[in-house]
């Protein structure tokens, strides 16, 4: 096996930033809200580059419709919505009306928030809400790790053949290695699942915090 470690320090993510699509004004102010309104959880946030990473999917994917379980302050989000095709809808699982109550303002500044169905309350019984039947283009888990797994089971059988679902934290600060805390548990429970479920084929990057993408078979 070949390995190719690269440390990513301060400056070669400044440059890894630099080169590739920058958050535009809109982007970058929700980046600057969070980090100046929730110092303490804007570690919440998805990384800049993850965010241009889930547009260029979504528009990759051709999304109809995608599905968000964990939405903050709307970073992601906006950066789905802005993926999806003419016509597109994304419907977000969140717990925080503090929270999104942010999000809201940035997706009506962008323009977006006729796409988006924000749906305030527990995601595993909104997600039990949702049709039964292979609808699903895209989904976001950036949530409570405990119960990923119980995303994980709703959201799967719902993607469209080729539909994605992408996890966030998947390395969790690299204390999957040495799990402590119930949530480091939780985390390394969720991976050994993923990569043994036979209905994806699966890929783990060491992107921020780690993302596992997953394509349904």
């Amino acid at each position: 096996m070949t390995f190719k470690p690269l440390p990513l320090t301060p400056d070669l993510h400044a440059y890894l930033l630099a080169h590739g699509t920058p958050p535009d004004e809109v982007a970058a102010d929700l980046i600057a809200e969070t980090r100046a309104l929730l110092p303490d959880n804007a570690g919440m946030q998805v990384a800049p580059e993850q965010a241009a990473f889930l547009t260029l999917l979504a528009k990759v994917q051709g999304t109809g419709y995608a599905v968000e379980v964990g939405t903050f302050t709307g970073l992601s989000s906006l950066a789905i919505a802005r993926g999806l095709r003419d016509g597109g809808r994304l419907t977000c699982f969140d717990i925080s009306t503090e929270f999104t109550d942010v999000a809201r303002r940035y997706w009506a500044r962008a323009g977006v928030d006729d796409r988006i169905d924000l749906r305030i309350g527990a995601a595993a019984d909104g997600l039990r809400a949702l049709p039964a039947g292979e609808h699903i283009d895209l989904a976001f888990i950036d949530a409570d790790k405990e119960n990923y797994h119980v995303y994980w089971a709703e959201l799967v059988p719902r993607l469209r053949p080729g539909g994605l679902v992408l996890v966030d934290n998947v390395l969790w600060s690299g204390r999957v290695l040495d799990p402590q805390r119930e949530s480091d548990h939780a985390i390394v429970a969720f991976n050994d699942m993923v990569v043994g479920d036979d209905r994806v084929e699966v890929v783990m990057l060491p992107v921020a915090d780690g993302l596992t993408i997953a394509r349904k078979r």
